[in-house]
């Protein structure tokens, strides 16, 4: 049997019973705990053996480039507590070298949390649509980088996933290395530690494994779940 753990997951407003759903499966010994901005609860992240950062509301742009403050498909207003809350939550689990499974907005909270920036609106430097329509994802082709741990966790070069984002990292974070990009239009869809020694074991992606079509058996959610949890009972023991 395995040990019981428990992971953190950063509390979204929109789809976040999915994670729960997807990460607990039929395990009875893994135990969810809600990190928010509105409880507050920072000090729960101390019974948590991983930390997975979910999708959501753009980051507001003061934490990465306040200049820009008008922008397509914006938020009707950004949660700029969410953000301060989630940044403060992922320099605490990098701190304790926690397990970090970083999903759409938590891979580009990551990039900024580290002081890389992120590109307002795909769209608008001319690439093409990476958003859902009528609540259907997008999908597009992904090419993995060889020698990358995200390669060495899917064991594939490439594959297809789900897209549902109209923002993506432009200057990435000095630690950080891409791990895989869109094709044919090459935006940067993952991201980990450029170097790996006495840092968290991380992956972060743009697409949204939770919810990929075929998740039982894509080894771009089901690896990706399998390696986090066993990293995270790496870190229980």
């Amino acid at each position: 049997m395995s040990t019981p753990i428990t992971i953190g997951i950063s509390f979204s407003e929109t789809k976040y019973s999915n994670y729960p759903a997807w990460i607990s499966g039929e395990s009875s010994s893994i135990q969810i705990v809600a990190l928010s901005w509105e409880k507050q609860n920072m000090e729960d992240l101390n019974k948590c053996q991983g930390l997975l950062l979910s999708g959501g509301v753009d980051i507001d742009p003061f934490f990465y480039e306040s200049g820009v403050s008008n922008y397509p498909n914006q938020p009707v207003e950004w949660n700029r507590k969410r953000d301060q809350f989630e940044l403060d939550l992922f320099h605490a689990a990098a701190q304790k070298q926690i397990p970090i499974l970083g999903i759409c907005r938590g891979l580009q909270l990551v990039n900024v949390a580290l002081g890389g920036t992120l590109l307002s609106d795909i769209e608008a430097i001319g690439k093409p649509n990476h958003r859902s329509k009528l609540g259907v994802d997008h999908v597009h082709a992904l090419q993995l980088l060889e020698g990358s741990l995200l390669q060495s966790i899917t064991m594939i070069d490439k594959g297809e996933v789900n897209s549902a984002h109209h923002q993506s990292i432009n200057k990435v974070a000095d630690l950080l290395m891409v791990n895989c990009n869109s094709q044919p239009d090459e935006i940067i869809e993952g991201v980990e530690w450029k170097e790996k020694q006495n840092r968290s074991p991380m992956i972060c992606v743009q697409w949204h494994p939770e919810r990929i079509n075929n998740k039982e058996q894509s080894p771009l959610s089901k690896n990706i779940r399998e390696w986090f949890l066993s990293e995270a009972q790496k870190y229980s023991s």
